[in-house]
């Protein structure tokens, strides 16, 4: 059934690209249905799994079989989370493009051919397919970027997309190298990760495919495709560019690079300047990520780009979690997959939507002047919620995935523990600014002197957009309170013989 995913998300597709092109009510419709259908069997799926099943084989038949390609699916628990999140973005960025009127079938059509090919990510367990899909994903986002979006659009689709390719070079170079090793019989995920790759070859194989992927994930210094694209990205491209787009780096980085090669991760014969692994390697750079994303996001004139760089330091959580080896980070790291994605969707919809569309700057010192608490207060609610959330208060989904990477770190390498921990405060620092300067500042100055008459007045916030805020607040809350329901998805996957090779080089 959760095939149905990806081919609803085409079949959505289809059906738009038969619309008259001046149908913009019918292919808001279709792209809503094809949305929630896709989000209502992902959802459909993850209730009907059962831990105990381990890895759940969805689709397998022969694809190309003179190279032993097949069309394989499968699913387990870390999959079946980052599914319902693709569909819960989904949802929500269509509820957030409600206003589109440009071009608005074309908009619908690459919206919904990204959406499948995420989709399709999460699900493939033949690596030849998983590229297909993972690069079935980076034309639609280019074409979103380079048409519907804003400032230096051009710019920022064309080094999104140069990057994602030349990332997608080296996680090519590293399967096909795997794939001639192994005996070339197979793609199978499951039977190359049993093939005993040896150890040479692990150690310049691992980092290749772990920095294709993890480019995409926003690394550090690999990241600055990131704020670029998501300030030059319309509304619904920037959700789903922090919200699932870049998990498909660090799902690629976690389900491929590590699981292929653990070796790769093991210790060097010599250290070099103070590194002993790859592992602390790609430890050190994701807690600059964290550290650095954060400082300038502190220093930020525009308020997009103040998210922009705290989605790479939320990232750099992730990759640090994955490189504690240990079952408490590498659940908390893919449990900050889930708890970034909606965070930042929020955090995004507000800028992007509720506050860019209606005043026509992200400059924040106008932005100053404009008391938008009095004059949109639903933008200026939905804010400071998402905003606690991003900076870790106990009660959101983002405290319990931080606090379990940190617990994770402070196991595997204090030092970064601790730094990374800074990351969190220097977030802190950033938010209540943004905050301060976007909506509350001009809270007791009058303008001009005569507040009523010089007000501006902006259009009211729209039902879909109220729906989508509550929708993504809900999440984030009922994560955060109760994260077993994920968590018990997540921990026996990471568990399981497919992961094992990762969690023995983590032990001590």
């Amino acid at each position: 059934m959760l095939a149905w995913t990806i081919y609803i998300s085409f079949l959505g597709v289809a059906v738009l690209l038969a619309l008259k092109p001046d149908d913009a009510r019918g292919a808001r419709i279709v792209a809503m249905l094809a949305s929630v259908t896709g989000l209502l069997v992902a959802l459909a799926g993850a209730l009907q799994y059962s831990t105990d099943a381990g890895l759940v084989t969805v689709a397998d038949k022969p694809w190309i079989p003179q190279l032993s390609i097949r069309y394989t699916l499968a699913v387990d628990g870390i999959s079946l989370t980052l599914l319902v999140l693709t569909g819960i973005a989904a949802v929500v960025g269509v509820l957030f493009s409600w206003n589109i009127e440009h071009r608005t079938k074309e908009f619908f059509a690459f919206y919904l051919a990204l959406i499948g090919g995420v989709y399709g990510v999460f699900l493939s367990f033949d690596l030849f397919l998983l590229f297909v899909f993972y690069e079935l994903a980076i034309v639609p986002k280019y074409f979103l970027i380079a048409i519907w979006g804003s400032t230096n659009r051009e710019y920022g689709a064309m080094k999104l997309a140069l990057y994602s390719f030349v990332g997608s070079t080296m996680v090519l170079i590293g399967l096909l190298a795997a794939y001639v090793t192994a005996g070339g019989n197979t793609f199978n995920l499951v039977e190359l990760a049993k093939f005993p790759f040896p150890r040479e070859f692990q150690m310049w194989a691992f980092p290749l495919v772990f920095v294709g992927f993890a480019i995409l994930a926003g690394l550090w210094p690999f990241h600055t495709w990131a704020p670029t694209g998501h300030v030059a990205a319309p509304t619904a491209a920037s959700m789903l560019l922090a919200g699932v787009i870049m998990k498909l780096g660090a799902y690629g980085c976690l389900r491929v690079a590590m699981v292929l090669f653990p070796l790769g991760l093991g210790e060097w014969e010599h250290a070099v300047l103070g590194l002993s692994s790859w592992r602390e390697v790609f430890g050190l750079l994701a807690v600059i990520g964290i550290v650095y994303g954060a400082m300038v996001a502190l220093v930020q004139k525009d308020f997009k780009f103040v998210i922009g760089y705290s989605s790479v330091s939320h990232m750099g959580f992730v990759l640090l979690g994955l490189m504690t080896l240990t079952t408490i980070g590498l659940s908390g790291a893919v449990l900050q997959m889930f708890s970034h994605g909606i965070i930042a969707g929020l955090l995004f919809a507000v800028v992007g939507r509720m506050v860019y569309d209606r005043t026509h700057t992200r400059v924040l010192d106008e932005l100053e002047t404009m008391r938008l608490s009095k004059v949109i207060p639903f933008a200026a609610v939905t804010f400071v919620v998402a905003g606690l959330a991003s900076m870790g208060m106990p009660g959101f989904s983002g405290f319990v995935a931080e606090l379990q990477v940190l617990i994770g770190a402070w196991k595997a390498f204090p030092t970064f523990a601790v730094f990374g921990g800074l990351g969190v405060l220097i977030g802190v620092a950033y938010t209540l600014r943004a905050i301060q300067k976007a909506f509350f500042s001009g809270e007791d100055a009058p303008m001009n002197n005569h507040p009523t008459e010089h007000e501006p007045k902006f259009n009211p916030i729209s039902t879909p957009e109220r729906v989508g805020a509550a929708l993504l607040i809900a999440i984030t809350l009922l994560i955060g309170l109760y994260p077993k329901l994920l968590l018990d998805l997540i921990v026996p996957a990471l568990n399981s013989p497919l992961m094992s090779g990762i969690l023995k080089v983590g032990a001590p």
